[in-house]
């Protein structure tokens, strides 16, 4: 507990400096890009001060030159710096309205042009909805939980709508990712962190021609159970790597 106290508290001066760097280059160079990357630098430094492993499958699915929305589940906080340290290019948040009120950090988030968005408030958070469309009619992909909300049991939740209608709306593939082992390393309300090895999968793009916005459960499915596939997958070959393992030693 005493090393996730050290963990938490070094993570907490990690943040603050990182995110008054952001503050500081939106007034030196007013460039979203520029905010992203040091938003990248500043994941990448918490993954390698938790000792957090990460191995990526399937980067060559990635369409580079291309707008995306990329959907991923949602098990732990390290969810965040995951795909913000190994997805590679340029993409915007759209995050839940709270984690804008943190003092520096939020003003950080605005700086890089993330989307916050009101969960309790469908016309707000349809305007977010927009403003995300926005995001993409410039050329910028959007990454998004579509869970809304970590799980607390590590299964798979219902997906919410909102990034389907902006799929369909905008016409742009989403690519579907797997995170599996996050809740390991930290979980939901728990400040305890627990060095480890985390697996992204990176699934092929899901083309959104041919969905409108009447069939669109049909394509929240078809996501949904990809992400649910590679999981299950990836949980169960872990698991019968560990079972021989302990065989061989036995």
């Amino acid at each position: 507990m005493f090393r996730s106290l050290l963990f938490v508290v070094a993570g907490i001066v990690v943040t603050a400096f990182m995110s008054g760097c952001a503050v500081a280059f939106a007034y030196i160079t007013p460039n979203e890009n520029t905010i992203h990357k040091v938003a990248k630098i500043w994941a990448h430094m918490l993954l390698t001060l938790t000792n957090t492993k990460v191995d990526v499958i399937g980067r060559e699915n990635i369409l580079f030159g291309k707008p995306k929305i990329f959907m991923a589940n949602h098990q732990s906080d390290f969810d965040i710096l995951i795909v913000l340290s190994y997805i590679p290019g340029q993409f915007r948040w759209i995050v839940k309205k709270e984690l804008f009120t943190i003092p520096l950090f939020g003003s950080a988030m605005r700086n890089a042009g993330y989307i916050e968005i009101d969960r309790q408030n469908r016309e707000r958070a349809m305007m977010s909805i927009d403003k995300a469309a926005q995001k993409i009619s410039e050329g910028k992909s959007v990454m998004s939980f579509p869970e809304g909300t970590r799980s607390k049991d590590g299964k798979i939740k219902p997906f919410k709508q909102g990034m389907f209608y902006l799929a369909i709306m905008s016409g742009v593939p989403i690519v579907p990712i797997t995170i599996i082992g996050a809740e390991k390393i930290m979980q939901k309300r728990s400040l305890r962190i627990r060095p480890g090895k985390i697996t992204m999968v990176i699934d092929k793009p899901v083309d959104v021609t041919g969905f409108s916005i009447e069939n669109r459960h049909e394509l929240i499915e078809n996501v949904r159970n990809i992400i649910i596939r590679n999981f299950e997958q990836y949980t169960a070959a872990e698991k019968g790597f560990i079972q021989t393992f302990e065989k061989e030693i036995s």
